[in-house]
């Protein structure tokens, strides 16, 4: 019979201040993306469309990013 527990909780040891670095990255850079896009509708439909297709694109992987889909795996120490 399968157990159900829940997995372990981790703790985010990670330096404050590099998560607060990180978080204003993903911001600027959202930032910036959505600026671009915007600029980019004033100089016509064609181009704010294909402004906005990539621009999909960029945020979708600013947003991975902050997951930490490919954050490397932490080895977890047993008791």
């Amino acid at each position: 019979m399968a157990n159900v527990i829940p997995p372990p909780a981790t703790v985010n040891d990670d330096n404050p201040l590099q998560r607060v670095r990180f978080r204003l990255w993903q911001i600027g850079l959202s930032a910036a993306t959505v600026g671009i896009t915007v600029w980019c509708f004033t100089l016509g439909a064609i181009p704010g469309i294909l402004a906005a297709i990539v621009a999909k694109h960029v945020l979708v992987a600013v947003f991975a990013a902050g997951l930490g889909i490919n954050a490397p795996q932490k080895k977890r120490t047993e008791d």
